[in-house]
């Protein structure tokens, strides 16, 4: 009777732990497809290893245009030491011949031309952090454009990648906003409109 109830005993405790065992495995093969697909919904970042090319002499450029009343036309470049520069109104302008926005080292060379030194550079780690999204930025969609506004003009933040074969400067819009908005939806966008924004801030000495 004893040898019974005991062999029962084991038996049950075999079973428990059999059912332990198989929850556990079920369980951690939930956790791993858990954190599998965390991963794969984790948005493209930046490079870890980006290097900025000495032959790319332009990365941002932030630019207003307002038409409606008086020709305002202005803005600021950085360039690949970090230095701000700045422009208003200049004679001389190279905007993008059409919706590629892509344009040549001379036309960049005569756009840096046109600008004054703000006297603000961007620390280069802080340049190399930023600089470092443009690629997956570029890579990125962008929304639909919007009428969101009437003669408040338009605000345009681009980043360039640049191809040291052509020598051409292929330019990627973050964000636009004022008369007309859309954004770029890649993750870091808002970071770097954000961090634009404040130096825009800085040279108006807001």
């Amino acid at each position: 009777m004893n040898n019974k109830t005991s062999g029962q005993g084991f038996s049950t405790e075999w079973s428990d732990f059999c059912m332990c065992k198989r929850d556990l495995i079920f369980m951690r093969k939930q956790l791993q497809i858990v954190i599998l697909l965390a991963f794969m919904l984790v948005p493209a970042g930046c490079k870890k290893n980006f290097v900025i090319s000495d032959k790319q002499r332009v990365l941002f450029q932030y630019e207003f245009t307002n038409y409606a009343w008086t020709d305002d036309h202005s803005g600021f470049l950085i360039d690949n030491e970090g230095n701000v520069l700045q422009y208003n109104n200049p004679e001389v302008w190279h905007f993008f011949p059409d919706e590629d926005l892509i344009i040549n080292s001379a036309e960049i060379d005569e756009n840096i031309a046109s600008c004054t030194n703000s006297g603000i550079v961007i620390p280069a780690g802080e340049l190399l952090r930023f600089s470092a999204c443009i690629d997956n930025i570029a890579a990125s969609r962008i929304s639909a454009v919007k009428n969101t506004a009437a003669d408040a003009g338009t605000s345009q933040f681009i980043c360039y990648q640049f191809s040291e074969g052509t020598g051409d400067y292929k330019g990627t819009l973050i964000k636009m906003e004022g008369d007309f908005s859309c954004e770029n939806l890649n993750f870091y966008s808002k970071k770097v409109t954000s961090w634009m924004k404040d130096i825009r801030d800085r040279i108006s000495g807001r």
